[in-house]
Order: C-alpha cells, then structure tokens, then sequence
C-alpha cells in the first residue's frame, strides 16, 4: 500500500549530532519501556483470567500507541525524525504541496548541481552515517522543497560554471568520480578563466540559497534531540 512505503535516505552527520539522536532515541525506548512495566505491575494483579490479562496487555498497547501518536512517546528512531522533519518543514515555510520536478530531476544520483564540493568523511567533518525512512508523502515534500528551493540558485550556478568552469578542486574531484586520469582534469581547468575575486563572491552567494536534502535532514536530527545544527569544522558557511 502506498501509505506504507518508505523514501530512505543515507544522510552525513557530525559525530555529535549522530550521538545525539542515537542517545535520544535510546532514552525514549527506556521510557517508553518503564511506563508499560509500571502499567502492567499495576494493573495485572494476581487472580485474573487469562482473558482479562489479555484484555489488559492489550489496552496498554493501544495507549503507548496513542502517546506515540500524540508526541508523549518518542517512538522508535524513524518515528522520531519523521516528526522533526514535519516541524523543520513547517518552520521553513516549506510545508506545503510541491510540484513533480522535471523527470529524473530529483533522481539523479550523487551531489545536486551548484554545490560546494563535500568534504571527505572522517577528515574534521561528517564522521558519521544515519539511515532514515520517512512516509513516502514526506520524502517526496523533502526532496521537492529542496529541488524548487534551489532552482534559480542552481540554474545561476551552471551559468557561472559556463562563464568561469568549476575550479581545479572541483575538476579533480569529478574526474576521481568519473574515471578520468588528473592529469586530463587539470589541462581542461587550467583552460578556463580565472574567476575574479567578485566572481567568486558571488558564486558563494549563490552556493548559499542551495538547499540540499541533507541540509534539511540534518537540521531536522538536530532539532529530534534538543540540539543546535552542528557543522563540521571545515564545511562552507551554507544557508541553514
């Protein structure tokens, strides 16, 4: 059934903020944990039958279901994202219905156009890997709020690109992920246009207003366990 399946996403965290939502998720498990066993050492008394234990184990169920439902209980890891990824996108003013993109548009795989190279993982920055699984309704609001949000931002990059070209740093990069031998990367680099100092402000501006869906999930981990966004040390000032 649709309203079963899931969008999974393999979001880079700093070490903090992957504790911090792991530790969180953990404590709401032993309070969820505590309650049904206070709740069952207070109400299965010696000499019910087995249908009135029955009766009683079940009506605990529906009200731990209930608390979840309400907020009182964490719930398990996933439902605990799902509802700060709710409230991120209300808070951004990006809770709303979003139109398809562009066929294969949000389908693409690795980094969106337009962003700043990412650091490698382990190196002072994203030390860490989470696996999320949010209702596919929500995924699919996350992925399309970050696609439209970016858009004219992305498109101006690309424009950018074509006047100036990527950067050294970048060339490399891609050409590591592609295959193609340094050497080849650096010759075409070296063709471009130095990009004056103007430039390349305002490609930092641009980089800024791009909104990834990483960006969005990690504010929402932060936000499941109390904390502050948290960047790794050598990650670029970006829009929050």
């Amino acid at each position: 059934m649709v309203s079963m399946a899931k969008v999974k996403f393999h979001v880079a965290l700093t070490k903090a903020s992957h504790r911090g939502v792991i530790e969180h998720a953990k404590n709401e498990r032993d309070r969820e944990e505590t309650w049904i066993r206070e709740r069952r050492e207070e109400l299965l008394v010696p000499g019910l039958s087995r249908r009135e234990a029955a009766t009683i184990r079940r009506t605990i169920r529906a009200e731990v279901t209930r608390k979840r439902r309400t907020g009182e209980f964490g719930g398990n890891r996933d439902e605990i994202i799902t509802r700060a990824v709710r409230e991120e996108l209300i808070a951004r003013g990006l809770d709303r219905k979003w139109p398809k993109p562009p066929e294969g548009e949000i389908d693409a795989p690795g980094r969106r156009w337009g962003t700043p190279p990412s650091q490698p993982m382990g190196e002072g920055g994203y030390t860490h890997r989470l696996s999320i699984n949010l209702p596919y309704t929500l995924g699919e609001t996350v992925r399309r709020a970050a696609y439209w949000t970016s858009k004219d931002a992305v498109e101006a990059l690309q424009e950018w690109a074509d006047r100036w070209g990527d950067g050294v740093d970048v060339a490399l990069r891609e050409a590591e992920r592609d295959g193609i031998p340094a050497e080849l990367a650096l010759a075409a680099a070296a063709g471009n246009l130095s990009a004056p100092q103007s430039a390349l402000e305002i490609r930092e501006r641009l980089r800024a207003q791009v909104l990834t869906t990483g960006d969005l999930l990690r504010a929402a981990v932060d936000r499941a366990h109390g904390g502050h966004p948290e960047l790794p040390s050598t990650h670029r000032p970006q829009k929050q």
